[in-house]
């Protein structure tokens, strides 16, 4: 039922797909017909034709005669088959755009060899293979180009449904929604009791939209419900590469790797447990205070625990093949997401958050797992400032959001960019508090003393004629120049 499926459950599937009284637009059946360009085409238009339907997979089954249902079994091998010398699946997974998840799983239903390809239903986009999208009419495929009105309603439908409503597991027994979930985890989070029964337990999920009644009979496990509490996110087949990956390094590049490590757990019921990895990896600076030797985080722990909440909160779950990733090198820790932030990352700090998963940053900010609305940025930068570490760095590498938290260095260390950036990243911490950037208060985030005023004068300086910040009043007497982003 979930990654690795049961032979019990898949017969018990596709017995109820075979009692259909037809073939629906989300249910195809073959007996050998294995064509890898038809199989493509299939895997588009039922992809397509399962959001229309309001399904969260659709089946293309061998092994069943199309007209009466019969199981008379297979000779189609998925695992044999090729196109050229490339693996069917490999090829298949090539020629689809955008990337969905689908695979082939092979029962003995009474004797007889049977091959279901469960495929994922279409979200965002129309499936398009090998640059066409096709979609089910009736029992037919066709191509979607000739059917506009279906175009036009499964645009309306990517709009109107948020991943968190998909569905990871369906038709799931109260026990086994038991066996997949963290639900202790749950109700520590929000502090409540543990309900005295299983149906407690269900209902309380389900008022949350972690699983939801299935119109089959059992339980959905809702995209929101196994993200944030799986017991194992490779348990569920479409979640399994979304698990958060912690990659440390040797050195300040990517030629050695020390350690990797990917978590196995929801991102709500598995975060205290991730942030304390990730804690234990981050180099340390021994410092002497009062006589007494104490290690000192060389990244200030709420910056690192509200970027990696982030990251999870904000990422775009329908980029297949890629989740969160933190990598820790001797200089730096870079916290990546899948997915081009909806927010101008030179805007962050002032900005409150848009984000793609609603639902899940409205649990996490319940959970107290991140900061709430707006002021998550706001606390980074306040950190980073408190320890004197360099600005940290916000981009969007094609496809992605990055976050960059940096180690000390002394500011005469530090390059143009550098300088650039922490007063950019100043003047808007000073901004969303009602204040203004000044050389006295540019001092105190550098610790610089004040006879070294006009050094940090020309840091000034440099920022407004790098364009990021501006004077508040242009004819204002030098000694009470005070500086804003250039947005302001």
């Amino acid at each position: 039922m979930t990654g690795d499926r049961p032979s019990e459950y898949l017969a018990s599937l596709i017995r109820e797909l075979c009692a259909l009284p037809r073939e629906t637009e989300w249910a195809e059946f073959k007996v050998n017909d294995a064509e890898p360009q038809a199989i493509g085409e299939y895997i588009s238009a039922l992809a397509n034709a399962a959001a229309l339907a309001g399904k969260a997979f659709a089946y293309l089954v061998w092994g069943v005669r199309d007209d009466d249902h019969a199981v008379v079994g297979t000779t189609f091998d998925p695992s044999a088959a090729k196109v050229g010398n490339e693996e069917l699946e490999n090829w298949l997974l090539r020629t689809m755009e955008p990337k969905i998840d689908f695979r082939f799983l092979r029962v003995d239903l009474d004797g007889a060899p049977v091959v279901l390809l469960e495929i994922t239903r279409a979200a965002r986009h129309p499936v398009r293979f090998s640059g066409q999208e096709f979609i089910r009419v009736g029992s037919y495929k066709k191509k979607l180009k000739d059917f506009p009105e279906k175009e036009r309603a499964l645009w309306r439908i990517f709009d109107q449904t948020p991943f968190e409503d998909g569905i990871a597991a369906e038709r799931a027994t109260g026990n086994e929604v038991l066996r997949l979930l963290d639900y202790p985890a749950y109700f520590e989070l929000l502090e409540r009791s543990l309900p005295a029964n299983r149906d407690g337990i269900l209902e309380a999920l389900a008022d949350d939209r972690l699983v939801r009644g299935s119109d089959a009979g059992g339980w959905d496990i809702t995209n929101l419900g196994a993200v944030l509490f799986a017991k194992r996110l490779d348990g569920f087949h479409t979640l399994r590469r979304k698990a958060v990956r912690v990659v440390q390094y040797r050195g300040n590049g990517r030629t050695e790797t020390l350690r990797e490590q990917e978590g196995g757990k929801g991102y709500a019921s598995g975060f205290e447990g991730l942030i304390g990895y990730i804690n234990g990896l981050l180099p340390a600076n021994e410092v002497i205070g009062k006589a007494l030797r104490r290690s000192v985080p060389m990244f200030p722990e709420l910056a690192v625990r509200e970027l990696v909440a982030n990251a999870l909160i904000h990422q775009d779950f329908l980029v297949a093949g890629a989740g969160p990733m933190v990598e820790i090198f001797d200089d730096r820790i870079e916290i990546t997401n899948p997915g081009e932030p909806l927010v101008d990352t030179q805007r962050f700090v002032d900005t409150p958050p848009r984000s793609r998963n609603e639902a899940l940053a409205s649990l996490m900010r319940r959970f107290r797992i991140c900061e709430e609305r707006g002021s998550g940025i706001d606390k980074v930068v306040s950190q980073v400032e408190l320890f004197q570490l360099p600005a940290p760095l916000f981009e969007s590498p094609k496809g992605f959001t990055r976050a960059v938290l940096f180690a000390h260095k002394p500011l005469t260390a530090m390059d143009r960019m550098d300088r650039v950036r922490a007063c950019y990243l100043h003047a808007c911490l000073k901004w969303v508090t009602r204040d203004y950037l000044t050389n006295a208060s540019l001092r105190e985030r550098f610790g610089v003393e004040e006879k070294n005023k006009a050094a940090v004068s020309r840091y000034i300086r440099e920022a407004v004629e790098s364009g990021m910040i501006r004077p508040f009043d242009e004819g204002a007497a030098k000694k009470l120049m005070k500086y804003v982003p250039f947005w302001a």
